[in-house]
């Protein structure tokens, strides 16, 4: 689903490479063929970049730790690591770059690898659906991304240093939770497109209003050399860069969506495509993405033909597990992908089973907190079966008369599977700490076996 560097012959990084990029005085050393920092998953050929769980005040990290990198340099040599990015000193035998300020080190590698890629960099934002947009733009562009969702201030800079020189196209996510994070992380990319998906309540906790939260978010944009390559939802209405959506005002807009099925006119062009996943939200999606195409100078037939295999798990995978399918949508959760979700579930056909649905709390919502988890409650009343999990909605549910529980524990994987019957469906939707961390939905997929 992603570009993942595994050619072992030509090394991504020559060690003086690395060292003129820090200012360092050039020194022979081993070639780098991917850059790490986690000591667990070193592999052979991996440069470990040792950083402190706390970086300071500087960025603002979901939590902070006294964990040190440095503490764990001599396991990573010994998984196969061929040096180390450093700020305190290590034994001589250890090939290192010692830097510093290791925070720094990786943003200045950063830099370098942008510097020396001569292709075009997309970057996208969004209070939802970067990942999969990602997955979908690598696929389409056949270019370099990093797995996973690596979009802050160290999966940003750290996607930068393991990009391939030579690489056509680069996809990079940027995110946030406080302000001012996005315009350095585009900075840092100097995005030849950028795109912004949408703008939702996503970490509105964090941020004085939702004005706050779209200053945060349009951002992006101010890293664009070219403002017309901006791409936004109609809804965000901003004066430069094209459109996606449903009016006629739309560059790229959706016509018709019938299951996975979408119909497109793309900048006067009608196009019919496929969409991976279905749903109007990676309809919307899969729109973003052909203008991104079209703005890259790619290849637009390869979005019209995308697998239905690259939507990123835990973004509403479907397992048949005994009789019963599982939309696996549990990585993480807002108002508006909530709603999202919902809509997609409810909008189900080809099967004649019960709907139930297992609901976690969506977190940072501050004060609108309350009223949108009323609001999903009030949503989900259609469904056969309800399970609310997590004190967001904990009044909500009890109000209601609807189930609740406080933690998705192995009671609740037992309640959930006391109730699935084969020709059911059952979706799993909240935020990341709920159910993903839990690993909720693989522990229910064992269950039901």
């Amino acid at each position: 689903m992603v570009h993942q560097r595994e050619d072992m012959t030509t090394p991504l990084w020559r060690w003086s490479d690395l060292c003129a990029a820090l200012g360092l005085p050039l020194e022979p050393g081993p070639d780098v063929h991917r850059v790490h920092m986690d000591s667990r998953t070193t592999r052979q050929g991996d440069l470990f970049v040792a950083l402190s769980g706390d970086p300071g005040r500087r960025f603002n990290p979901s939590a902070r730790s006294s964990v040190d990198g440095h503490d764990y340099v001599l396991n990573a040599i010994r998984a196969g690591a061929v040096g180390a990015l450093i700020q305190k000193p290590q034994p001589p035998n250890t090939p290192q770059l010692r830097v510093a300020d290791t925070y720094d080190g990786l943003w200045t590698l950063g830099r370098a690898a942008r510097e020396r890629m001569q292709g075009a960099r997309i970057a996208i934002t969004g209070s939802s659906g970067k990942t999969t947009a990602k997955s979908f733009l690598q696929a389409a562009l056949d270019a370099y991304s990093a797995p996973g969702s690596f979009n802050n201030h160290i999966g940003v800079p750290l996607s930068l240093v393991n990009m391939p020189a030579a690489a056509e196209y680069g996809v990079f996510e940027v995110g946030t939770n406080h302000p001012g994070e996005i315009e350095p992380l585009a900075q840092l990319i100097a995005p030849r497109v950028a795109v912004v998906l949408n703008i939702g309540s996503a970490h509105l906790e964090n941020f004085k209003d939702t004005a706050a939260l779209r200053k945060e978010k349009l951002s992006i944009f101010n890293a664009l050399e070219y403002k017309d390559n901006a791409i936004w939802h109609e809804e965000i209405d901003i004066e430069q860069g094209v459109s996606f959506g449903r009016s006629r005002r739309a560059h790229a807009r959706l016509l018709t969506l019938d299951g996975d099925l979408a119909t497109y006119r793309v900048f006067g062009q009608i196009l019919t495509a496929r969409v991976p996943g279905g749903g109007e939200h990676r309809a919307q999606t899969l729109a973003a993405v052909m203008l991104a195409v079209t703005l890259a100078q790619g290849d637009i037939q390869a979005a019209l033909e995308l697998s239905a295999d690259l939507v990123p798990d835990g973004r509403g995978n479907e397992f048949n597990v005994q009789g019963v399918t599982v939309i696996d949508d549990s990585y993480n959760a807002n108002p508006a992908s909530m709603q999202a979700a919902l809509d997609a579930f409810s909008a189900r056909k080809g099967h004649g089973g019960r709907k139930v649905a297992v609901l976690g709390e969506m977190l940072e919502l501050g004060r609108i907190g309350p009223d949108a988890h009323h609001g999903c409650v009030a949503n989900a009343r259609h469904f056969d079966k309800v399970f609310y999990v997590g004190a967001g909605f904990q009044a909500a549910a009890s109000t209601q008369g609807y189930d609740w529980c406080a933690i998705a524990d192995e009671r609740l994987v037992d309640e959930v599977c006391s109730v699935l019957q084969p020709g059911d469906a059952v979706l799993v939707k909240g935020s990341n700490r709920v159910f993903w961390q839990a690993q909720f939905v693989a522990r229910l997929k064992s269950k039901l076996l």
